[in-house]
């Protein structure tokens, strides 16, 4: 009996429509499929351009096939890709994301003058001099005192936190919020942290033990640095 597995399928949603490629197959298989299923499915003229998500599975698509599923979809006219979705992804990609979930530990004083730069989340054991500045695309944990410039989130990423023993910086910048001395006590604060607070638009110091209800995606690992 000739086999009759589908190698593309169409699903409708509220969004548009899902189109699932199957991962097992030869490309050039699935797309000729793809192209005969569209050309059946044509909405009318004067119906709304359709948004379409492409799902290719365990499958990885590169920019050329990209292009040839685009060719064939807005060759139909009334569709409209809206993003391609695969299980799969490049070895530099997973490095990549590797490196911006770790946390990097540095032991060190980082004196006046002197900069640190870290990709991912930053655990310090050491000081922070004023005129030194620390910098993360992550959070920043720093046992020991912030007396200098922490830049977390320094990519956008306004979920950062930023967490000191001691804290009494001349500068805190999150994402692209900064808030500078005068927001804080004179005499610095203990076991304190800093986060942007949605509904002041700002950066806010709380207690060092809010994080877990303020950031719930923190890992074990920084929950374990927060609550001791």
């Amino acid at each position: 009996m000739q086999d009759t597995k589908q190698l593309v399928t169409i699903k409708g949603t509220r969004d548009g429509l899902t189109l699932v490629i199957d991962d097992s197959c030869s490309f050039e298989d699935a797309l000729k499929e793809l192209e005969n299923k569209l050309s059946t499915n044509r909405p009318n003229k004067d119906e709304p351009v359709v948004p379409v998500t492409i799902k290719v599975g365990n499958r990885y698509i590169e920019d050329k096939h990209k292009e040839r599923i685009r060719h064939v979809i807005m060759d139909q006219k009334r569709f409209a890709i809206q993003s391609f979705e695969s299980d799969v992804i490049l070895k530099e990609s997973a490095y990549d994301l590797l490196k911006d979930s770790e946390v990097k530990i540095v032991h060190r004083i980082v004196r006046s003058g002197q900069v640190l730069e870290e990709t991912g989340d930053l655990l310090l054991i050491g000081d922070v001099n004023p005129g030194g500045k620390v910098v993360s695309t992550g959070n920043i944990y720093i046992m020991g005192n912030l007396q200098g410039v922490a830049h977390a989130g320094s990519d956008g990423d306004a979920e950062a936190v930023i967490a000191a023993s001691y804290m009494n910086p001349s500068q805190l910048r999150i994402a692209d919020y900064i808030s500078r001395a005068p927001d804080y006590d004179s005499d610095g604060v203990y076991m304190e942290c800093g986060y942007i607070d949605e509904e002041q638009d700002k950066i806010v110091i709380d207690r060092l033990q809010v994080l877990s209800q303020k950031r719930k995606s923190l890992n074990r690992f920084e929950r374990r640095i927060i609550n001791g």
